[in-house]
């Protein structure tokens, strides 16, 4: 350390302010080295929140002394505490939610609160838990509800209430059947509300969602393409991996029908009641009392003429009811139902190695092809009644590339924070580029006595031969260190310069320890 600070006392004032400013850039880098290598690794701990819960959040965090960065709206925080802060978050409630829920009628009390002010804070309390409620599927980014609920009253007509939601997915637009369960949803938690009430807005598009009565062509696109890939399976099984392309195209229904059919069979007569009635009448009368010529004569036989009359009546009705067979049949066939199919299909030929060792290609038989045609047919649910259309062809393929997989060695520096590493890199080189090229030669005098002989040591360079008799004492402590230093230099240079090197090599590793 003394040598240093004689050889920076040894330089001129120019060398001195260049040899200050070289160490000053030196130990700010060693500084930069050090922060950057400390500092912790951030990641993501929130994003997309509103302003007033990433204010909330953040506010926490400061509370709680946790390193953090907002970079636009998403929050860093170091990697080591991103689920601890987490979860000490969520303990706190946080991040909170825009929209509040039943947590609205704490606040309300029973003496200040009138039926009006209760009603209106248990809407609201509804609204903010639908959108709570809608906002924690993870394909909804934020969602906002609107009930309109008219007021009772003991003359008033019964009325039908009605709501709106406004969603805002996370990704893509809001699909007929998602609006379709958001409607049953809000019917379902909202008394007097039916699904058709509700209407359901996106708001990234800026359209009014209808409902579900035209096909999603979400769900048109998804079944056709599950249809594909269970016929390729089915055929790469017998043909080959990568040997057979297929291509479905599904026509479907886009609008709703109800069809009711009544059936009756005219020749199915069916007794369904019957009735008899019978009547049976009596009637029997005198005719003594009658009044005749006999019985105005004096002599006459009139009181000892007498005479009756009877009458018997009998009445028999049967009345039988019958019916015919009748069958009432109604179908509802919502939209998306299958229209038509149409599947074209291409497979392979037989592929084999000729007498010659090339390889021969051999389109397939006719019965196999009908084989696998009908083998698709199964697959997809084919119906000749709708008009389904199967095309299967055999046809040459390109030569397939050579399958597998290289082995590599495994990659451990993929793991390393190479950005991290680049940087302290970069430092490092930079500082040690100051250190030998700015800083060493500034603190090496140009003009220093060396004194060689003593870094030689006694081993290296034999010793000089005594001075003759002659010379005087003065002469020979002047003369002789000089002379024989000339004298071995010139005798043994390699060994000179190879002595020379080593201790520039010595000096340069010493100050860099220091």
């Amino acid at each position: 350390m003394q040598s240093l600070i004689n050889s920076f006392a040894s330089l001129n004032r120019n060398r001195q302010i260049a040899s200050g400013l070289a160490a000053v850039a030196i130990f700010a880098l060693i500084l930069t080295m050090l922060r950057v290598a400390s500092s912790p690794q951030m990641e993501l701990l929130y994003a997309g929140l509103d302003p007033m819960a990433a204010s909330g959040v953040v506010t926490a965090l400061e509370v709680e002394g946790v390193p953090l960065e907002v970079r636009g709206s998403a929050i860093y925080v170091p990697a080591s505490a991103r689920d601890r802060v987490r979860m000490n978050l969520a303990g706190q409630g946080l991040p909170a939610s825009g929209n509040a829920g039943y947590e609205l009628l704490d606040s309300l009390s029973g003496f200040g609160t009138t039926s009006q002010m209760f009603n209106a804070a248990y809407a609201r309390a509804q609204e903010g838990e639908l959108a709570r409620t809608i906002a924690s599927s993870p394909d909804v980014r934020a969602a906002r509800v609107h009930i309109s609920q008219l007021a009772e009253g003991p003359f008033d007509r019964a009325a039908t209430s009605s709501a709106s939601v406004t969603l805002t997915m996370a990704s893509g637009r809001v699909t007929g059947s998602y609006a379709d369960a958001v409607r049953h949803l809000i019917a379902s938690a909202i008394a007097g509300v039916e699904p058709e009430n509700v209407a359901v807005i996106d708001a990234e598009a800026g359209q009014l969602v209808a409902r579900d009565a035209e096909v999603d062509t979400f769900m048109v696109d998804h079944r056709a393409s599950a249809m594909r890939q269970n016929v390729e399976r089915l055929l790469e099984a017998r043909v080959g991996q990568g040997r057979a392309i297929v291509e479905v195209s599904l026509e479907a229904i886009t609008e709703a029908e109800t069809i009711t059919e009544r059936v009756i069979d005219p020749d199915s007569r069916v007794a369904i009641s019957s009735d008899i009635e019978e009547d049976l009448e009596n009637s029997a009368g005198g005719a003594a009392g009658a009044v005749t010529v006999a019985s105005n004569l004096p002599d006459g036989d009139a009181a000892g003429q007498t005479g009756e009359n009877r009458r018997e009546l009998t009445r028999t009705r049967e009345r039988t009811s019958y019916d015919v067979s009748e069958v009432l049949r109604e179908r509802v066939r919502p939209p998306g139902d299958i229209r038509r199919l149409t599947v074209a299909v291409l497979v392979d030929g037989v592929r084999g190695i000729g007498a010659d060792g090339n390889s021969v290609w051999e389109a397939r038989s006719p019965q196999e092809l009908q084989v696998l045609a009908d083998l698709v047919k199964s697959a997809i649910g084919f119906s000749e009644e709708r008009g389904d259309v199967i095309t299967l062809q055999s046809l040459q393929f390109p030569e397939p590339p050579d399958v597998g997989t290289e082995i590599t060695s495994p990659d451990y520096l993929s793991t390393l924070p190479v950005a991290l590493l680049a940087q302290l890199g970069v430092l490092g080189l930079v500082a040690i580029a100051l250190g030998v090229f700015v800083l060493r030669p500034l603190l090496t005098p140009r003009n220093a006595d060396v004194n060689v002989l003593e870094t030689l040591g006694p081993n290296v360079l034999p010793t000089p031969e005594p001075a003759p008799a002659s010379l005087s004492t003065e002469d020979q402590q002047v003369e002789q260190p000089t002379d024989t230093l000339k004298k071995q230099v010139a005798e043994r240079g390699g060994d000179a310069t190879a002595l020379v090197k080593s201790w520039i090599d010595s000096d340069m590793i010493a100050e860099l320890k220091t």
